[in-house]
């Protein structure tokens, strides 16, 4: 009876993912997705929110978590373990001459080949040691006829206030916008969705060549290595909080223009006018005044215009407040300063001087007024660094290797070495890759939606909840009469074979798609699986996770792209959650009177068979796998946050084989070494992992 019910699964696999003759995708009516995924974003926000701080009841609570909170802030921005302090080999290529100061054209390496240009300004009258402002650029590249001179050519004016007034500043082009041009927009722009399962983000590029600069700093003999501060507007208000969170050598910050809470760039949309540099990976999902937190109780002055649309006035005060209760703990009010002007997101002469007197009064001590405005007394080529840029510079390509990747593992030699490396993999994607899973879910609350027979066949939708605001439809058919079912087989559709679904439903059950813009009918497809059903005990049962089919939302690909940067912002990924979805769906079938125990198998395409793949890992009681196209790495999708720190599809497939079947289709055995060996190494039934050759 086992291999009877196989073959029946087999045939379905090709009756669920059979092609809908050329039928291009329906363009589905999207408001209900638009307005859960909007419910969704605002409940998961407020989630976070709400949890910020909470769990601080007293200055003794937060000293005990504080160094725990630091070190999670390193790991999201992938300096966990910290890297080599390696030698810097700064090398000064130039001077800018003004009577004032004196310009050092210079750059040194926070890595090897990972180069950092900047300017250092230094009075030319030094009488002893001089306090040091390390000034981070946001995003205003200077470029001419294709040769970039870099934002520290932009910010220059700042460096210059700082030299004229007795203090030596460091001013670092930023990795996207430098004289060798990296990248900041590897999701924003260039869909590179692999940096996810990385847990890459160029936040810690910036962060780690922030901690590379104060390194260079305190080596110079005109600098007091304890009087360091930091500031910078923009995306160098972002890193100047990176940098004074996790490196105490800051005394003083004046992050501009570069601070605010997840209600503003989730709910309010602000992620969509950010690049990936202003966001760390949020694993540990926290919301951002805890990061500004770290830096209590040195002085901290958050400093934004009340017009500003990227960081509104809202998020900013009320990042402010909750980092003031951490500040007052420590009965250090006044080292915590809320500094706002009239203005757009701009780089006004109002910021500046907050900026000025704020590190005056805490570097310094000196609280007069500022009497030097900013000017800038350079043009842009005085102040490049490299005539040629380094043949051995990694900046454009830094994104590959600044997070590695987890080795290919050893076949196990035994089944003991197996469980440690089994249950390691286990843990690192339950508080890693899936932390975000919720920890009490939601009452299903499965309730009938329709119901219809004909033809011979028995056709129902159930909807359940997934999630908070996240409802979800599950659609089941049959023989009609059907009361006691040998096999159920679920199939997980994606944007691909939702029309496929539909197409072969449509000849029996169009009225059932009511509001479905529908492709045409396929007979072909809907004949073979009435045949199937009418000769076989089995129960087919598909599943749209959410933003297919019924809840999809906006597809254009600007709203598709930053409606997945919302997830990550919330320590989440679209694959992540729709993991959860047929976890979810799993046990809404079981809870249906008909299936109960039935013998359940789970199918799905290209990356929805990977999504099936992961959901069986954690879903007890799926007996069968089969997985169709399914990719080799998960650098083709889909993306989990941080899963390529610990292990890549060929591992996730040796841990479903371990209890339950899976087949992959089309594969050969030498496609998948690794879980194949894990088989035979350890003893398994080869029915465990098979292959096929043809679909």
């Amino acid at each position: 009876m086992r291999r009877q019910l196989e073959g029946w699964i087999g045939l379905v696999a090709v009756l669920a993912f059979s092609p809908v003759f050329a039928a291009e995708s329906p363009q589905l009516d999207t408001y209900r997705g638009d307005e859960m995924i909007a419910e969704y974003f605002r409940v998961e926000t407020q989630q976070l929110q709400d949890a910020c701080l909470a769990d601080v009841k007293d200055l003794a609570d937060w000293e005990a978590k504080r160094e725990g909170y630091r070190r999670q802030l390193l790991e999201m921005l992938g300096l966990d373990p910290l890297p080599e302090r390696t030698d810097l080999k700064a090398t000064v290529t130039g001077r800018a001459e003004h009577e004032e100061f004196v310009v050092e054209k210079l750059h040194f390496q926070s890595r090897p080949g990972l180069y950092v240009t900047a300017s250092l300004y230094v009075p030319r009258k030094v009488e002893g040691r001089l306090p040091a402002v390390l000034y981070v650029c946001g995003h205003g590249g200077s470029k001419k006829d294709g040769v970039s001179f870099g934002s520290k050519a932009t910010y220059q004016h700042h460096g210059g206030w700082f030299a004229r007034n007795g203090y030596v500043c460091l001013t670092i082009d930023t990795l996207q916008l430098g004289e060798i041009e990296g990248i900041h927009h590897g999701t924003y722009r260039y869909k590179m969705w692999w940096w996810l399962n990385r847990g890459y983000t160029p936040a810690g590029v910036e962060a780690w060549n922030c901690v590379r600069a104060l390194d260079y700093l305190q080596s110079r003999p005109e600098v007091d290595p304890d009087r360091l501060g930091v500031t910078g507007r923009s995306g160098g208000g972002a890193y100047s909080w990176w940098i004074a969170a996790i490196d105490e050598r800051i005394k003083a910050a004046v992050p501009v223009a570069g601070i605010t809470d997840l209600e503003n760039h989730v709910v309010d949309g602000c992620v969509e006018g950010h690049c990936d540099c202003m966001y760390m990976v949020n694993t540990y999902r926290w919301d951002y005044p805890l990061v500004a937190a770290l830096i209590a109780p040195r002085a901290l002055l958050l400093s934004n215009t009340d017009r500003d649309r990227i960081f509104p006035l809202d998020g900013v005060i009320r990042t402010y407040e909750k980092t003031r209760r951490i500040y007052e703990l420590y009965g250090a009010g006044e080292k915590l300063g809320l500094y706002m002007t009239s203005g757009p997101h701009k780089d006004t002469q109002e910021l500046q001087t907050g900026a000025f007197r704020w590190l005056n009064r805490h570097l310094k001590n000196d609280d007069a007024l500022i009497e030097k405005t900013a000017v800038k007394f350079f043009e842009p080529e005085q102040l490049k660094v490299f005539d040629q840029l380094p043949a051995d510079q990694r900046n454009t390509e830094i994104h590959e290797s600044f997070v590695p990747a987890a080795d290919a593992p050893q076949v196990p030699p035994d089944a003991a070495a197996w469980q440690t490396m089994r249950d390691g993999w286990r843990t690192a994607l339950r508080e890693k890759t899936f932390r975000a899973w919720p920890a009490s879910p939601a009452a299903l609350d499965v309730a009938q939606a329709l119901s219809a027979e004909r033809q011979g066949l028995h056709f129902e939708a159930f909807d359940f909840t997934s999630q908070d605001a996240i409802r979800l439809r599950l659609y089941v058919v049959h023989r009609a009469g059907l009361d006691k079912p040998e096999s159920v087989v679920l199939n997980v559709l994606d944007e691909q074979t939702w029309p496929d679904f539909l197409a072969a439903m449509r000849p029996a059950f169009e009225a059932e798609f009511q509001g479905e813009s529908l492709p045409p009918p396929d007979e072909a497809a809907f004949g073979k699986t009435s045949e199937t059903l009418r000769n076989a005990p089995l129960v087919l049962a598909y599943v749209a996770p959410r933003g297919v089919g019924p809840t999809a939302w906006d597809q254009s690909e600007r709203k598709q792209t930053q409606h997945q940067r919302r997830f990550y912002l919330l320590g989440q990924t679209l694959d992540g959650m729709r993991v959860w979805d047929v976890r979810r769906t799993v046990q809404a079938l079981r809870s249906l009177d008909l299936i109960g125990k039935t013998p359940l198998s789970v199918q799905g395409r290209g990356p929805a068979a990977c999504v099936a793949l992961y959901a069986a890992l954690f879903e007890p009681g799926i007996r069968r796998l089969e997985l169709h196209a399914l990719p080799r790495s998960h650098r083709d999708g889909p993306y989990l946050l941080n899963v390529q720190r610990y292990l890549d599809i060929p591992q996730a497939v040796a841990m479903a084989a371990e209890n339950t079947d899976v087949l992959l289709q089309p594969a050969e055995a030498a496609d998948w070494e690794f879980p194949a060996a894990v088989v035979q190494r350890l003893g398994w039934n080869r029915q465990r992992l098979q292959f096929g050759q043809t679909e």
